[in-house]
């Protein structure tokens, strides 16, 4: 296949080993897919004693034994790491994996996971402006430096961060309000929300884009699906019409998709569905 598939897979993370993770981004990559994204969480909504694989280790593995996939973070938490920590850690899979890296990043929303491990989830408007600096730190930090940032946050004194990655990673911004929206417009190098959400706050990010001086020609936006849990992917129109189904969401302004596999009858779908592309 000449061209990736501009599809995009988000592989389930909770109940799975590792070697199903490996195994089904190696079909899929192999299938000619664009992508295959992780979550960023370290317990379940359900049941808690699941297993759940943590985003930057699997990927960081998978990336040194997959050669042309993109890999990414769907989304990592802000929360989470201190910005400092992960634009190294973003650097140095960029040299692991020769570049791969595209950075989902948003403000999180499971606060009883943050009470179980016992990290901050202040109110929603502290982590709009902790993710805000935060993206700064990052694309501060991706220069080398020496950078001095006097953040509120996230300060910054004489930091140095080689190597550089090379490219820096395009950092694309989860928001499924109309106020993540228009931050994505603001701070990121694109945008991903839901389909359920994503003909309401397409043109209130357009717009933002406009007031913000910048072009939507240089962003990156892209629409998750998700089935409900009964569902079958073998039964959606991202498996029976793949390429008409993308073009529909393209004609209504998103780049690509990204699709949710749970099951590996889900990765077998895609997989056949490749075919018909």
């Amino acid at each position: 296949m000449a061209e990736p598939l501009p599809i995009g897979v988000n592989l389930r993370s909770v109940g799975v080993d590792f070697r199903w993770w490996r195994d089904s981004a190696w079909r899929l990559e192999a299938a000619g897919y664009e992508a295959v994204y992780c979550w960023d969480h370290f317990v379940s909504r359900g049941d808690r004693t699941s297993p759940f694989l943590e985003s930057w280790t699997t990927l960081t593995a998978v990336a040194a034994q997959t050669e042309r996939i993109v890999l990414g973070t769907f989304v990592a938490n802000v929360m989470n790491r201190h910005p400092a920590v992960l634009a190294r850690m973003a650097a140095t899979f960029q040299e692991v994996s020769g570049g791969r890296l595209r950075l989902g990043i948003g403000i999180g929303g499971h606060p009883a996971e943050h009470r179980a491990y016992g990290i901050p989830f202040p109110e929603t408007a502290e982590r709009v402006a902790r993710l805000e600096e935060a993206v700064a730190v990052l694309r501060a930090l991706w220069s080398g430096g020496p950078v001095t940032l006097p953040g509120r946050f996230y300060p910054l004194e004489e930091a140095y961060a080689f190597p550089r990655p090379d490219p820096a990673p395009r950092i694309v911004i989860g928001g499924e309000t109309p106020g993540g929206a228009r931050l994505a417009a603001h701070i990121g190098d694109g945008w991903t929300t839901s389909g359920a959400r994503f003909a309401r706050d397409e043109p209130i990010y357009r717009d933002a884009l406009a007031e913000a001086g910048r072009q939507r020609a240089d962003q990156l936006v892209l629409v998750a699906f998700e089935l409900p849990r009964d569902g079958l992917l073998a039964d959606s129109a991202w498996s029976r019409e793949p390429r008409a189904e993308l073009e529909r969401w393209r004609a209504l302004g998103a780049d690509g998709a990204i699709v949710t596999a749970r099951t590996t009858a889900d990765v077998d779908a895609l997989v056949e569905a490749a075919g018909r592309w």
